[in-house]
């Protein structure tokens, strides 16, 4: 007979890693289910300045790894598994895995979002061979060489600060003629002499063969094309893109209300579906940061402890 959980968490990032220590500290039977290794998005992030209390070693690895640590030490089961399909109608919530099928009274979705690419010609082709996603991951494949960073936000611009200990240049692409990152990263790239600033441009084709050897780049107000290429002694150069995410929530299509991929909650993490709660990035909101992702997870294995309380407890 398949073992019951009180509380099935899907994702293993801040908001699923939240849930999960709550969950288990309030003695409910709790499982974790991550397709990779845990942390999610942060696990990729060199530096972690802006979440509370994070000050000695503020590292996005760092920080994950103290938040497992906590999960495990009260009780949190955690597993490796990908996540095929749900059930979430029944009394009993079904998930079924590649590996295999577990129930639980509560399920709390926590699996944030994924890197949104540019979507232009060569990019898919030439992911890992010159394009990233993820500096903390790729950036040492790059030193000395010359790396572009596509995107003008906070991500995207911490993420460029970080290139520099590697490559010898990295120039920031940007679609508008100012960034958007608050002005205290921006005044950091600004002071770094090792970044320069392809202002109104975009990125409309990648190519190489085999590796990233050059890229087609229109300015977004006269419409003028150029073809930026390696520098002959190189070969090549690195693409890192940030330009925001996506949702992943496919599997929980027609199970769950979605705006635009994302999951509307009420403020108590609560989808339109009793016993099913959102947490995270994955989540409709307005701001997507590590501190509320883990007040999104506190607050869902919370509200999910109620509701078994009040349906399942005589």
């Amino acid at each position: 007979m398949t073992e019951i959980y009180d509380v099935i968490i899907i994702g293993a990032g801040p908001a699923g890693l939240s849930a999960g220590l709550y969950a288990s500290r309030s003695r409910l039977k709790t499982l974790i289910i991550e397709k990779e290794k845990p942390g999610g998005q942060i696990v990729t992030t060199n530096e972690v300045e802006n979440y509370p209390g994070s000050i000695e070693n503020s590292s996005g690895p760092s920080l994950t790894a103290r938040m497992v640590q906590q999960a495990d030490e009260f009780g949190a089961e955690r597993i490796i598994d990908t996540v095929l399909e749900v059930n979430l109608d029944d009394k009993i919530k079904t998930i079924k895995g590649e590996k295999n099928e577990y129930k639980a009274k509560a399920v709390i979705i926590a699996t944030g979002a994924v890197p949104r690419p540019i979507g232009i010609p060569g990019e898919k082709e030439l992911t890992g061979k010159g394009v990233s996603y993820c500096a903390t991951c790729d950036g040492a494949f790059f030193t000395d060489l010359e790396v572009y960073v596509v995107g003008g936000g906070d991500a995207a611009v911490e993420e460029a600060i970080f290139l520099t200990k590697f490559a010898r240049k990295v120039t920031i692409i940007h679609r508008r003629d100012e960034l958007r990152a608050v002005k205290s990263i921006q005044e950091k790239a600004f002071k770094n002499e090792k970044i320069d600033f392809m202002w109104d441009s975009v990125v409309k084709e990648i190519k190489g063969d085999g590796l990233v050897s050059s890229m087609v780049v229109e300015n977004t107000k006269t419409g003028e094309q150029t073809e930026v290429v390696a520098d002959e002694d190189d070969g090549m150069f690195g693409i890192f893109v940030f330009i925001g995410y996506l949702p992943a929530t496919e599997i929980f299509e027609g199970k769950v209300n979605m705006e635009n991929g994302y999951i509307p909650t009420d403020a108590e993490m609560r989808t339109n579906v009793d016993g099913v709660f959102a947490a995270g990035d994955c989540r409709v909101k307005t701001v997507r940061q590590v501190v509320t992702a883990t007040g999104d997870g506190a607050i869902a294995a919370i509200q999910a402890e109620k509701y078994i309380s009040e349906v399942f407890d005589d």
